[in-house]
């Protein structure tokens, strides 16, 4: 893979909880988080894996916000998640990490390429840089991803698992 990609707070701390952050460097040459993003990480508690690790990585740049944009606007959405829309349409090619149904809409919505965490392991493992997805998946659950059982079937599926 190439490119640069722009994540989102939700779908950085379960990759980081689970100890399956290092699939993002091997799939993206540059991965940037807004300022805010950063902020909503760190809000957590002290004692979190993902506070704990993310002052570590020398890969994630963090990235002042993007200015607002009216495009956004009329979404719903949480400061992060605009941030990280906001930064997209500012850097016209930058694909998105959202794994929230609304932001997710506002994304397709705007034509902003976007894609989830299950998606994010379904590249992990074409690349070979996972063995299962489906034990990725139970990892990435039981640190907080909340997944429909549609939805874990479809990525088994799309997986060839």
């Amino acid at each position: 893979m190439s490119k640069t990609v722009i994540a989102d707070s939700s779908p950085l701390i379960v990759l980081l909880k689970s100890n399956l952050e290092d699939i993002l460097p091997n799939l993206f040459d540059e991965i940037l988080i807004p300022e805010s993003v950063s902020q909503e990480i760190f809000a957590g508690d002290p004692n979190d894996l993902a506070i704990q690790k993310l002052p570590k990585i020398s890969w994630l740049n963090i990235v002042p916000d993007a200015k607002s944009n009216p495009l956004t606007a009329n979404y719903n959405l949480g400061k992060g998640e605009i941030s990280v829309i906001n930064l997209a349409l500012e850097k016209s090619l930058s694909k998105v990490i959202l794994d929230d149904f609304a932001a997710r809409k506002c994304a397709k919505d705007l034509k902003v390429p976007f894609i989830g965490t299950g998606g994010l392991l379904i590249l992990a493992k074409r690349e070979n840089l996972i063995s299962s997805v489906t034990d990725a998946l139970k990892e990435v659950q039981k640190n907080g991803l909340w997944l429909s059982d549609s939805i874990i079937e479809l990525i088994k599926q799309k997986a060839g698992e």
